[in-house]
This record gives structure tokens, sequence and C-alpha cells, in this order.
């Protein structure tokens, strides 16, 4: 059967010609998985081979972009997406992309998303959390999503450093310690609600309504949002909690869609199908920081109806992604 994943990361050491050494001061260390991030056509390529992955999305790991100024974060991002879609040409059947955009520049993002659309084919763009602080539904940030509309291609949210102020009031301190708890801040808890916060924001800033045709990607299997769907929905009414016009279910089972990155047992799947739908759900990996193996048999053990597992292992993205 064919495989697709789409929350699958790259991160190439060369780029860091680019930036000032004051950035590469701030950055957050890779470690042991810069190696793998850096590979495209090596370990990556052969793994997904043995595991019989058919297509990965890649996306750039790091947020080096959101901390340039607007031209500069123009010229970085555009480097980047040259430099990504250069490494992955002579495998078109194995890989295809997320740009990476300057996003502390509306307009230039929004350009940059189209020029990797028409130009390399690229498949949306990935966003990963907050942009020094501002949420997607700002005002400011009205050229990407406009323009993701009308391109028909997808953003993907991912999670990304919470702004150092959430932090500080959430996250550090934590009984005797005196810094910020990395887990509880980023993959064990924290930055999954703030994805789902992202995602109600644009909702009740009524983003959805205005952008009908918008498609938005989360991944770790809906962060969250499945378990709270049934009191969510009843809490955003139309006209109650926010600007929406619909429902949140009717609302995201249109526009919303989800992978299963790094979250491989069966009944947060469960809860996603009986919520947001079957419809809307797509396979992931979140390799290198999962394994490919590791996702395979949670996708060979699933016990769903052969067109539900075909639908999640590429159907869905097919379709959302205009994938052949």
């Amino acid at each position: 059967m064919r495989i697709v994943t789409l929350e699958e990361h790259a991160s190439f050491p060369e780029m860091s010609a680019y930036l000032p050494e004051s950035i590469l001061k701030e950055r957050r260390s890779l470690g042991l998985m810069q190696d793998k991030l850096a590979d495209i056509t090596g370990e990556r390529l052969n793994s997904m081979q043995a595991t019989g992955i058919t297509t990965q999305v890649l996306s750039v790991e790091n947020t080096d972009v959101y901390l340039l100024p607007g031209k500069e974060a123009a010229n970085f991002a555009a480097k980047y997406n040259d430099l990504l879609a250069e490494k992955i040409k002579d495998h078109p059947a194995s890989f295809t992309a997320f740009a990476v955009l300057p996003v502390t520049s509306p307009e230039a993002a929004a350009d940059e998303l189209e020029r990797t659309v028409k130009t390399y084919g690229f498949k949306g763009a990935m966003i990963k959390g907050t942009i020094n602080g501002a949420f997607l539904d700002a005002p400011k940030f009205a050229p990407i999503l406009e323009r993701a509309a009308q391109l028909g291609v997808p953003i993907y949210i991912h999670p990304g450093i919470p702004p150092q102020e959430v932090i500080n009031a959430y996250y550090s301190n934590v009984g005797d310690s005196t810094g910020p708890n990395e887990a509880i801040a980023c993959y064990g808890w924290g930055w999954h609600s703030e994805t789902a916060i992202h995602i109600l924001r644009l909702l009740a800033a009524g983003i959805f309504d205005k952008y009908p045709g918008l498609k938005i990607i989360i991944g770790h299997m809906g962060e969250m949002l499945p378990m709270m769907w049934s009191r969510a929905n009843n809490v955003f009414k139309p006209g109650v909690a926010g600007k929406n016009q619909r429902t949140l279910a009717d609302t995201f089972r249109e526009q919303l869609f989800i992978t299963t990155s790094g979250i491989f047992t069966p009944a947060p799947l469960q809860l996603a199908i009986d919520t947001i739908g079957i419809d809307n759900i797509m396979f992931s990996i979140d390799y290198p920081f999962s394994t490919n193996q590791m996702g395979l048999d949670f996708l060979n053990n699933l016990q769903l109806p052969a067109e539900q597992l075909a639908k999640i292992a590429h159907l869905n993205a097919d379709k959302l992604l205009g994938l052949k």
C-alpha cells in the first residue's frame, strides 16, 4: 500500500553561513539529530524503502528565519527553499516539501509561498508556533492566509518554542528547580496545548469563515483538540464565544486536518476518527524524532477496514496535497 507522511523534518547546517552570530549563539541545539536532519538520500531514503514509505513531505526544522528582519528573512527563506528543492529534485516520487516562510514579513511570505508552489511544486508551508509571540489570527498575517487559500495549498501549524513570558509563568520554577522544565514546556505538554489554542484563536477570530478555502494541518493526533471536541463545540457556538459563523465541528471537518505524527497508540486515533472524522486524518511519523519503523508498526497493527486504512495511509494526503 502507498504510504505518505507529512511531518518529516530536515535541517541543513550550511545555511548557518547566512545567519548573524547573535542568532547562532541563541539557537537551540539539535544535538545528535543534526546528522539525521541533514541527510536526505542516505539513511533517510534507505529507511523509507525498508519500511515501505512512498513519499515524505519535508519541512525545515529550525525557526531561524523568524529572528531575521524584513528583507533578510525573505532572502534567507528563499535560499533555504532553493536548497531544499535542490536536495530532493532527483527523487520526485520520494520527496516533496512544505516551504519555510519569512513570516516576519507577511507580504514577502505570501510571495515566497507562491514562488515555491509554482516553481518547485511545494505543497504548502509549515509555520512553527507563534511568530515572535504573535498568532496567525493577527491581522498582519492575512496576506499569508489569503494567498494559501488562493493557491489551494495548506498551512501546517507545528508547535514551536513558547514565548519567554509563557515559559516564565507556566514552565519555570517547577518544585525546587530554578530554570524552565523543557519537557512540560515543549514536547511533553506545552507546545501541544499552544497549538490547540492557535487553532481555537483562528476559529474565534473568524479566520476560517473569512477564508473558506483555507486548509490548516496540525500534527500529534490533533494536538489535544479531539479530547475536548464535545465541550469546545458546545462553547464555541456561532455568535457566542467568538466571530465564527459556523460550529467548531462543521468548520474543522471542512478546513482542519490532522496527522498522527509521533503518537502511535490506537485510542487517540479512534477518538480522532469519532470526532474530526476519517477523511481529515493523515499518517505521519515525525522523522527523525520518531523512527519510520515505529510508525510502520503502528500502521500495520491498526484494526481498521481497508478503505479507512488507505485514507489514513495516503488517500487523504493525496487529495489535500494534489499528490499523484
